[in-house]
């Protein structure tokens, strides 16, 4: 392959990155966001805010698959078990997530006003999702250390830190005391609060119950199994 193929295809995915980046960044998180939602509605900007995200990140995943192996570091046996001892934690954390009412969502502001807004692993952490997608794009960096991995699952890791970095910005400036208390109860790093004794690891466990842990024990098991099919790589190292 040519060397200006191979810096156009490296050159794609790193735009691709960058869109989406900016497509999260450069919209939600500045004044672009309340101007568009006077023009259009909230319920418009979401769905459009919406769109814009899933075309972004499928254009993001077809560069990642066009672009060819450029090796940055020798493969090492222990690289493989990043991922593999990581991803329960990244999907412990993206499900319960996924399946809590917390503020830092939208539309979901009023649980601030409830007797614990913190619950489930909203005690671990106040952005499980995110630090769910950001320990999943760190741990598959070791064992794939070339060019476009390291630009694919940069950008993803980016994604989730620094949008929860500037979800606590935006939630603080908008809605007071209310998310002060909040703030206060949890941590942003994960087991943080836990450790500071401001939370309760046993009642975060139990909060996530047994089926949240059955559907996470599920996910990883069909990880394993489909991985060689869905990446064309085994999951559990050789």
């Amino acid at each position: 392959m040519g060397a200006s193929v191979l810096v156009g295809s490296v050159g794609g995915l790193a735009l691709a990155g960058a869109f989406l980046l900016a497509t999260h960044f450069g919209v939600s998180s500045t004044r672009l966001r309340p101007l568009l939602v006077d023009r259009i509605g909230v319920n418009a900007y979401l769905s459009l805010y919406s769109l814009v995200s899933a075309v972004a990140f499928a254009w993001l995943v077809a560069a990642y698959g066009g672009v060819p192996y450029v090796k940055l570091w020798d493969w090492a046996p222990w690289q493989g078990w990043a991922p593999l001892l990581l991803m329960p934690v990244a999907l412990l954390l993206v499900i319960g997530g996924l399946t809590v009412r917390s503020p830092t969502s939208v539309g979901q502001e009023k649980a601030l006003h409830t007797a614990e807004p913190a619950r489930g692993l909203l005690r671990v952490t106040r952005h499980p999702f995110l630090w769910g997608v950001t320990i999943w794009a760190a741990a598959h960096l070791p064992p794939n250390g070339d060019v476009g991995s390291l630009i694919f699952f940069g950008t993803l890791g980016a994604l989730g830190l620094v949008g929860a970095m500037l979800i606590d910005g935006k939630r603080r400036a908008a809605l007071g005391l209310d998310w002060e208390r909040f703030e206060e109860s949890t941590s942003f790093v994960p087991f943080a609060a836990v450790v500071r004794g401001q939370q309760s690891l046993a009642r975060a466990a139990a909060e996530f119950g047994l089926i949240r842990l059955a559907a996470v024990a599920v996910l990883y098991g069909l990880i394993l199994h489909l991985h060689p099919v869905l990446f064309g790589v085994p999951a559990i190292p050789r």
